[in-house]
């Protein structure tokens, strides 16, 4: 660490988050301390290197961590404690630091998004250099690496896992050393015992020290002699638990547990009967309302006790006053420490643990909410995440708790953790496959979520793959009309969308819509899902027309009804701006995307990733419109968010980096636009492919800058590769090609080639008057051009009665003091380019 770090901490860290409380009665690892210091504090070191505290459960790896946070925190600015026993956990826990950082919070950009935002902000020192992230519990090296900030600050990481020396540097924590135990034991006791009860209470536990910890909270809350506890343990070790039934754990440790759990069990059964269930959850905290909230769902054995209040809470009273939960009630959680999880489970019959198990999945299933979809019940959803894979709820095959299990997917999918959902969902589709067989419903409504997941990857090729042939087999199994299928037709359109099948993706909707109308009704939320989305289909095959009729139906309806999502309310009115704008209604479609913008900042934060969006369409919206100045800062302010939020490859970013582009053609800078869009369009093979209608679109903004900035030539092979490409995939009178021959005849003009310019002209404009409104801008631009064209052809009267025609329609549909009328009057030519749209 460098002098600057040292002064600016000195006074202690500006941030110190999460890190459990120090223990008062911590004595010793003065060595183990100076060691870890020493190792993650090399003097010569630029990028310090993670360092992991390796060792038996219970050796005080984790009071070590915590003990070195509290003692060196005056050498950091910030200090942040992760839980990483849950791997799917750890982005939400680095997802938190965002306040403290200075970045947009995961309610606005997904916490996925936001852990990659944290880890690269940590990574460059800013704002801070001298960082310390401590990930406690970190079982699995695999799924725990990528997570780990490698930058100027400090990594410590605790795991009983003696992988780690495979990838980091590794301090080995033993137990404690004799000395240790006995100082300990006589601090936490405070006088109540002699140095050598202490050595002998430390004997008979082995010196681990979390086996002294529960010996010490034992013998200071019930007063038993430590002749008696001492002759309790050595009397029930054989019969609690044997070294083979658990070689992992130390005899002692597990013998003063079992004294715990005897001394209750005849005075409270009802506590141990909860303790044995507890012990089936994840080691996470168990939400206090989950008892409450599935009391209704168990069975016989947990429903005597769930069903009567009082003895639920004196049982947890109980629990809590021995040791055996930890309870919160800052969060109104309880936990029970993953070591004594294990020894209860061990000592439960096969038989008896299964029914627990599947207690706990009813309990689980039977609390959660009901729509993953609704942001303010996503921490109830994430405090039940933590409880999924550790109860074994995948293989319950109930159809309440497989419907639990998918929703917590769908949860992880909406909050932007894809890479979490699609490990679940692969589990998920095995499992259930060897339980149901693979035609089963709920395999394949995995598989549909899957082929989200994927979406939401932009892997559209695997997700047009696992939904088609998904779709198939349940429109076979379950008939076209059942909920599950046309759910799942629904989502196969994004998938027809993302490859680039806009007419496919509308035939498909138009015979989901007709489908929902008939089964729901025509005011149903499903139904109008069905026709927001067929009209995208409309906008991505230039029918702007229906698209903004659709859209305007569906908007009036949203707005009017009950239990709308403002995420949902902000996207359609987006969509139906973006409709209006494409349709040639600029000012109006400006008035309409500041409103819908202003809504999103308001309503999610100016960096909720709809609202950015919406940011985009009103930029756009304004650089249609005239408003060149105001168009460029909103759309530079809006591609850096969404590179800060999801980097360079993302489709959001990547769009915004082509809008980007075209806001400072627009003003004037070309070479900045050139280099923009070529960063933009750089991804676009790679994310959507080669032959996506939008990779040959964005070449259309490419050939127009390259001709712009000096080369005709390279920009007119550029159109007509663009050209073709379209045509094939789109047709010849879609918007995106006959924008495309627009500037092929611009390049042709340039090169001179004034006749092929004239030609092209014709033909298109032509077209344009056919497919849009003769008022359309489209439409204006070919024919301000071709008046350009005729006259150089020698053609004077044509071109003078087609100038009049079109600068009169100009001034009516964009106004005389429009950029674009005032450059046709000037004799220039226009310019057509592209704004990818979401799909």
């Amino acid at each position: 660490m460098s002098e600057n770090s040292h002064s600016m901490a000195a006074h202690g860290p500006k941030v110190f988050e999460r890190v459990p409380k120090r223990n008062p009665n911590f004595t010793g690892r003065t060595d183990l301390l100076l060691a870890l210091r020493k190792s993650i504090s090399p003097v010569t070191a630029v990028v310090a290197q993670p360092m992991a505290l390796q060792g038996l459960g219970g050796v005080g790896k984790t009071q070590l961590a915590v003990e070195y946070a509290w003692q060196y925190r005056t050498h950091y600015d910030l200090v942040w404690w992760v839980s990483a026993d849950q791997p799917m956990l750890v982005p939400s826990s680095l997802a938190a630091m965002t306040t403290a950082l200075g970045l947009p919070p995961a309610t606005s950009t997904g916490v996925e998004q936001a852990a990659q935002s944290v880890l690269r902000a940590l990574q460059s020192g800013e704002p801070y250099r001298s960082w310390l992230v401590i990930f406690d519990n970190a079982e699995e090296p695999e799924l725990i690496k990528e997570y780990l900030p490698r930058g100027p600050g400090h990594v410590i990481i605790t795991s009983r896992n003696s992988r780690w020396s495979d990838h980091e540097d590794t301090i080995a924590v033993d137990v404690f050393k004799r000395e240790e135990s006995m100082a300990f034991l006589l601090k936490r006791l405070a006088g109540a015992v002699t140095e050598s009860e202490a050595n002998l209470v430390a004997e008979v536990l082995g010196d681990l020290p979390l086996a002294l910890e529960q010996a010490a909270a034992l013998l200071s809350r019930t007063l038993m002699s430590v002749d008696e506890y001492v002759g309790l343990v050595k009397k029930r070790t054989g019969d609690v638990l044997s070294l083979e039934k658990s070689p992992t754990y130390p005899q002692s440790m597990t013998a003063a547990w079992q004294v715990s759990v005897s001394q209750l069990e005849d005075r409270v059964p009802e506590a141990v009967e909860l303790l044995r269930c507890c012990a089936f959850f994840g080691p996470e905290p168990i939400p206090r309302d989950v008892f409450r909230r599935g009391n209704q769902a168990v069975g016989p054995r947990l429903g005597k006790i769930l069903s009567d209040t009082i003895i639920l809470t004196n049982a947890l009273s109980n629990l809590e006053r021995l040791a055996l939960v930890k309870v919160e009630p800052s969060t109104r959680t309880l936990q029970v420490h993953r070591l004594n999880q294990a020894l209860l489970r061990d000592e439960t019959s096969p038989e008896d643990r299964e029914e627990l198990r599947h207690e706990v999945h009813l309990l689980l299933a039977g609390s959660a909410p009901s729509d993953p979809d609704d942001t303010a019940k996503w921490p109830q959803f994430e405090e039940l995440a933590a409880h999924l894979e550790p109860s074994g709820l995948i293989d319950c095959t109930l159809p309440s708790v497989r419907g639990f299990a998918l929703d917590l997917v769908r949860y992880l999918y909406v909050r932007g953790s894809y890479r979490q959902a699609e490990s679940l969902l692969n589990q998920y589709i095995v499992q259930w496959t060897e339980a149901s067989g693979a035609r089963h419903v709920d395999v394949l409504v995995a598989r549909i979520h899957l082929g989200i997941v994927y979406l939401g990857l932009t892997s559209y090729t695997r997700a047009y793959e696992i939904m088609s042939e998904t779709l198939q087999v349940m429109i076979e199994e379950l008939g076209p009309e059942r909920p599950e299928t046309l759910w799942a037709k629904n989502s196969y359109a994004g998938a027809l969308r993302g490859r680039g099948e806009f007419f496919q993706a509308r035939q498909n909707d138009q015979e989901l819509l007709e489908a929902y109308e008939r089964v729901t009704g025509p005011r149903a939320t499903d139904t109008l899902r069905a026709r927001n989305n067929l009209a995208i289909d409309y906008a991505l095959t230039s029918d702007y027309d229906r698209a903004g009729k659709l859209l305007q139906e569906v908007y009036l309806q949203r707005s009017s009804a009950e239990g709308i999502g403002r995420r949902v309310l902000l996207s359609t009115w987006s969509n139906l701006s973006r409709a209006v704008r494409l349709s040639g209604q600029f000012q109006v479609a400006t008035d309409m995307a500041e409103e819908a913008y202003q809504y999103g900042v308001a309503q999610l934060g100016d960096d909720h990733p709809i609202t950015l969006l919406a940011a985009k369409d009103f930029a756009i919206s304004m650089r249609r419109s005239g408003r060149l100045p105001e168009a460029l800062v909103l759309m530079r302010d809006t591609h850096t968010r969404l590179e800060r939020l999801y980097g360079d490859g993302h489709a959001d970013t990547m769009a915004a980096a082509v809008g980007l582009s075209n806001a400072l053609r627009a003003n004037g800078d070309l070479g900045e636009a050139l280099e923009m869009v070529e960063r933009g369009l750089g991804h676009y093979p790679e994310v959507f492919g080669a032959d996506h209608p939008f990779t040959h679109a964005g070449n259309i903004n490419l050939a127009l800058l390259t001709r712009l900035n000096g080369n005709p030539a390279k920009a007119r092979q550029i159109s007509e590769r663009a050209l073709a490409g379209l045509t094939e995939r789109l047709g010849r009178d879609h918007d995106y090609t006959v924008s495309c021959a627009i500037n092929l005849q611009n390049d042709l003009a340039t090169l001179g080639l004034h006749d092929e310019a004239r030609r092209l002209g014709e033909e298109n404009h032509r077209r344009i008057q056919a497919a849009f409104d003769p008022d359309h801008y489209l439409s204006l631009v070919c024919a301000a051009n071709l008046t350009l064209d005729l006259r150089a052809a020698g053609a004077e009267k044509e071109a003078e009665q087609l100038l009049t025609d079109t600068t009169r329609r100009l001034d009516a549909v964009l106004g005389r003091d429009h950029p674009e009328t005032l450059s046709v009057l000037a004799g220039e030519r226009l310019h057509s380019d592209f704004d990818p749209p979401p799909i």
